[in-house]
């Protein structure tokens, strides 16, 4: 497979990228049509079982919009929504619920769009915080509908479920609903399966730095790529990109209230603690892995959707300069990132029949991790 994807464009899905590839790994590719009949003839020459999971690409990314694309003029948290629409909805929560949600915008993108943060909480004293954001892949859609659909439940049920109430009262949550917003608009108007932001880079044919390679946390060292034309393109230093300066400075001016750090991310099913950048475990690595088990627990008692969960490094595959490392060595002892929704059948093209179930789940998870950090964590 490397030297496959030495001498054709291969779009590495699962793992993300071809440097994460091991013997006994499952890999989700994408290739272009002109080259398909080759590629299928080289697996069969070195004799490895494959399957083809869509034909014809563009046709699911048409099916993706399951009611099609029309009559699309308003938002709606069971469809994806474009980036208009969802700054449009951040302001409109802050006006709606002015007791529970106000916006606040942390900085600009490399393409100077605004970057809005929604504080989810009642208003009062000094109380734990749980940052969360959505988006950081700008591919991974239904991440971003996850964090609209948090608040969506925070603000509705918050008079009548028992557990929001109190998490409502007692901790604020700041919630990023979308954190690489050039990225995403890029997905919505020139190429669906675009993953890095848009900056511009030492090659002008390859823009676009991975953001979540971009954290000072043993960058650039390992599960990285310093060539601009990769997906996981680290960029020219840490926390060279405005996105990551805008979150960095936010959450290092509020870490004296910073308990949680949850980052959601798509597709493979897993919840995710340090280390990415080491195979060690974390020191409080029996909490951590404590509240993942209880947490997919809780996840899976809806629709008996399975989740894996343990740190990242031996999970999924070692990989420096991630906004989780970054969040847990700066103190914030509760982090933990979801990969959500699905195995691969769709991968990032999950239809949006499956966007209310996807956050029914995730839900509950979230709910069990808040109330830990609330009840349990220093």
């Amino acid at each position: 497979l490397k030297d496959l994807a030495s001498t054709v464009q291969l779009d590495i899905w699962h793992p993300s990228s071809i440097h994460h590839i091991v013997v006994g790994t499952d890999v989700d590719f994408r290739v272009g049509s002109d080259q398909t009949s080759f590629v299928q003839t080289k697996l069969e020459q070195n004799g490895i079982q494959y399957g083809i999971l869509f034909h014809n690409l563009q046709e699911e990314i048409e099916k993706q919009f399951d009611g099609g694309r029309h009559f699309r003029e308003k938002h709606s948290y069971t469809r994806y929504n474009e980036w208009e629409k969802i700054v449009a909805w951040t302001e409109r929560m802050a006006k709606k619920y002015p007791k529970l949600v106000s916006r606040v915008q942390i900085g600009k993108t490399y393409e100077d769009r605004p970057m809005y943060l929604l504080k989810v909480g009642k208003e009062s004293g000094k109380k734990k915080v749980i940052f969360m954001d959505c988006g950081i892949h700008a591919r991974e859609w239904i991440s971003p509908a996850f964090c609209q659909w948090f608040v969506k439940q925070a603000v509705r049920t918050y008079e009548t479920d028992k557990v929001m109430f109190k998490l409502l009262n007692n901790l604020n949550f700041y919630i990023l609903p979308v954190f690489n917003i050039d990225g995403y608009v890029w997905t919505w108007t020139e190429d669906r399966m675009w993953r890095k932001n848009r900056a511009n880079t030492s090659n002008s044919d390859c823009p676009g730095v991975d953001l979540n390679r971009n954290f000072k946390a043993k960058w650039g060292t390992i599960g990285i790529s310093h060539k601009p034309c990769s997906q996981i393109y680290c960029g020219p230093s840490a926390e060279s990109e405005p996105e990551i300066k805008a979150v960095t400075s936010f959450i290092r001016e509020h870490l004296s209230s910073i308990r949680g750090y949850l980052s959601f991310h798509s597709y493979s099913q897993i919840l995710m603690f340090p280390y990415a950048y080491k195979d060690e475990t974390a020191p409080n690595n029996d909490e951590l892995n404590k509240v993942a088990k209880e947490a997919v627990e809780a996840l899976s008692s809806l629709y008996g959707t399975e989740y894996t969960y343990g740190p990242t490094a031996t999970t999924i595959y070692p990989c420096s300069g991630s906004s989780l490392d970054w969040a847990y060595d700066e103190g914030i002892k509760n982090a933990f990132t979801f990969e959500l929704r699905d195995l691969g059948k769709y991968g990032f093209i999950l239809p949006e029949s499956k966007i209310r179930p996807t956050c029914r789940e995730t839900m509950l998870a979230v709910k069990h991790i808040a109330n830990y950090i609330l009840t349990s964590a220093p």
